[in-house]
């Protein structure tokens, strides 16, 4: 039985994508960094399509590996196939986005450790559990890795494996061209033809741009170049062929390339031309291994490829299949679709990582509540959020679902250390206790400084807000509010907003929902909404309701605690976890007060401090769980 869709096999490697658009590679000034590598950009575009994907690739035993094989998981690619090669580097490749037609890029490839796959790294286990595999034209270009990959194709023949070869022509990775040639994709070489040639029998799909053609079937002439191909070859052949689209061939190849099968095209605006052709193997893969027919296949396929050139970066810029389905229904509104903002709100909410269904959060970003208390100093302050994470680390004790909030003015060692333990981290932005909003001054005055933020940090602004503030405060804090959600955005940064209406004015089952809708309909989407704990369940189903209408594909809700006491939050648990868009809680002087209060006077030790927040963080989870399981059974 096959419990994979595809296994791709090639090369992997870290791109760096300059980040100024328009400018010489020579005078990049930063990048941003994405997994790429044709192989790799297919497995996670299929994966994002809801292909069950794997990748046979190699990467070295060092940062740049773990962040390759780390992100494929994260985009749900399987990695059994990845070696991790402790004598050789991970490949690296820089690029650049000079103008409309040129894409400057330097490969980074000498002896990188995808270049030393062997054939023994070939499990035909592994290779059976797969309905396809797909090769790509860099790996036939070198002895060791060109006989790793025929071995795979011949197993996959043999257990009747579908089979596809991305052409995916580099001549200088195939030594024809120099270093500086990493733009260039076409130079005529009878060697790389001839090798291509003696294993285009293996495949059942062959894939290429029409320069790709040229090279594989060694002629100039597309037609010609075809018609060599389909001599050696009975694979159905797809031609790529810019912004005219594409065409696939079953059977004999006729005098005009417009007389093969076609789907539709999409008139986009050509930003980036760099991983589109990955984009469009993904979307035609897709189509293929569902069986759909052809003309449906090359519209996955154009889509995909669309989304790619319209975007920065090559895996980053593939669509999920419900941005695909989007598309497809409501049509372009506008040919830059990175400037789409509806487009653009799918893409990000579908393409988020990790499993945040449960979230059960230990909040100690308090600071104000924190520098008033007898004792306190700033590295007495840290010193105890470092005891408060030792305490959330205790009881996650490596499970998933939990989180803290943690801010960077007292508990930066903190915040810093919780990186990479695998808690939701969320991070204050507001200056404490401000009404209209104001911000934490490490931000910058714009903001600029959430580009040092580690990319697991949770942008969280709390405002102080009600729907019968005046004009000029309401104006205020919506205009402050979205300048942030759109810098957070912009930076990668999912962002979390707090409402509290109740201590500006009163409240009834209504407040909260308004307010809701007013964020949304300002053009401020939240990954995550945390609010106060309501009275009654029609303030938050109302709540819930105003959610659900502006944004289904939200993270969810989180509840705060307010300083209240274990019985008083036992049954706002109750009430929330009804809804099932409430996926847990944020509590935080409830658990720490008291062990705050007693470790500054020095009354109690650090373990005693770490035990105490334990057992009470521990028994909100336990209590927040039953609220959970009770709420199941009733609906039941």
């Amino acid at each position: 039985m096959s419990d994979l869709d595809l296994i791709t096999i090639g090369r992997s490697s870290v791109d760096l994508y300059g980040a100024q658009v328009g400018g010489r590679l020579e005078d990049m000034g930063s990048f941003d960094k994405y997994i790429g590598g044709s192989p790799t950009n297919i497995a996670c575009g299929t994966a994002r399509l809801g292909l069950k994907s794997a990748v046979i690739t190699g990467v070295g035993d060092e940062h740049m590996g773990r962040f390759i094989t780390e992100q494929l998981a994260r985009e749900g690619v399987i990695t059994d196939g990845v070696k991790v090669d402790p004598e050789r580097l991970t490949a690296l490749v820089l690029l650049g986005i000079r103008d409309q037609e040129q894409f400057p890029l330097i490969f980074y490839r000498e002896n990188c450790a995808d270049m030393a796959l062997t054939e023994a790294d070939i499990d035909p286990d592994f290779i059976r559990r797969a309905r396809s595999v797909v090769a790509t034209g860099t790996h036939l270009s070198n002895p060791k890795v060109e006989a790793a990959t025929l071995k795979a194709l011949k197993i996959a023949r043999e257990a009747g494996i579908q089979t596809a070869l991305d052409i995916d022509y580099r001549p200088n990775l195939w030594g024809v061209a120099g270093h500086d040639e990493g733009e260039s994709r076409f130079v005529e070489s009878a060697e790389v033809t001839a090798k291509l040639q003696e294993s285009l029998h293996l495949f059942d799909l062959i894939v290429g741009t029409e320069e790709e053609f040229h090279i594989a079937g060694g002629s100039t002439d597309t037609i010609e170049a075809l018609r060599r191909v389909r001599k050696v070859s009975k694979a159905t052949l797809v031609c790529k062929r810019g912004a005219a689209g594409a065409v696939a061939f079953t059977g004999a190849i006729p005098d005009s390339l417009d007389e093969g099968e076609a789907g539709p095209g999409f008139p986009i605006e050509v930003f980036n031309v760099l991983g589109a052709g990955d984009g469009f193997m993904s979307g035609l893969l897709k189509g293929w291994l569902d069986g759909e027919n052809w003309p449906t296949a090359l519209k996955y396929a154009n889509a995909c490829g669309a989304f790619a050139v319209s975007r920065h970066g090559c895996t980053p810029a593939y669509p999920s299949w419900e941005e695909l389905q989007f598309f497809f229904d409501r049509g372009i509104t506008r040919p830059d679709l990175r400037h789409d903002a509806e487009l653009e709100q799918v893409h990000w909410a579908t393409n988020r990582h990790g499993d945040w269904s449960q979230v059960r959060t230990f909040a100690f970003d308090h600071r104000l509540q924190l520098e008033e208390m007898d004792g306190y100093t700033l590295k007495k302050g840290a010193a105890f959020k470092e005891l408060c994470l030792d305490a959330a680390l205790q009881v996650q004790n490596g499970q998933p679902g939990y989180g803290i909030l943690c801010d960077n003015r007292i508990g930066r060692s903190a915040l810093h250390r919780a990186s990479g333990t695998g808690l939701w981290i969320g991070r204050p932005t507001e200056l404490p206790g401000s009404r209209p909003i104001a911000f934490e001054p490490d931000l910058g005055e714009d903001f600029g400084r959430l580009r040092e933020w580690a990319r697991e940090n949770v942008v969280k602004l709390l405002v102080f807000v009600h729907p019968d503030d005046d004009a000029e405060t309401r104006d205020t804090h919506i205009r402050r509010v979205r300048r942030l959600w759109t810098a957070a955005r912009r930076n990668n940064l999912e962002f979390l907003l707090e409402i509290i209406p109740s201590k500006v004015g009163p409240v009834d089952d209504e407040t909260s929902a308004r307010l809701i809708q007013t964020f949304y309909d300002a053009g401020v989407y939240p990954d995550w909404w945390k609010l106060e704990p309501f009275k009654t369940d029609a303030a938050w189903q109302n709540a819930v309701d105003a959610i659900e209408r502006n944004d289904p594909r939200t993270r969810g809700i989180v509840v705060l605690g307010l300083d209240a006491p274990e019985a008083e939050l036992a049954a706002s648990f109750e009430l929330a976890a009804k809804q099932p868009l409430v996926k847990g809680f944020a509590v935080g002087r409830t658990i720490f007060g008291n062990a705050a209060r007693n470790w500054l006077a020095g009354n109690i030790t650090d373990g005693e401090a770490v035990t105490e927040m334990a057992e009470k963080f521990k028994r909100l989870c336990t209590i927040w769980e039953k609220a959970r399981e009770g709420a199941g059974e009733r609906a039941l």
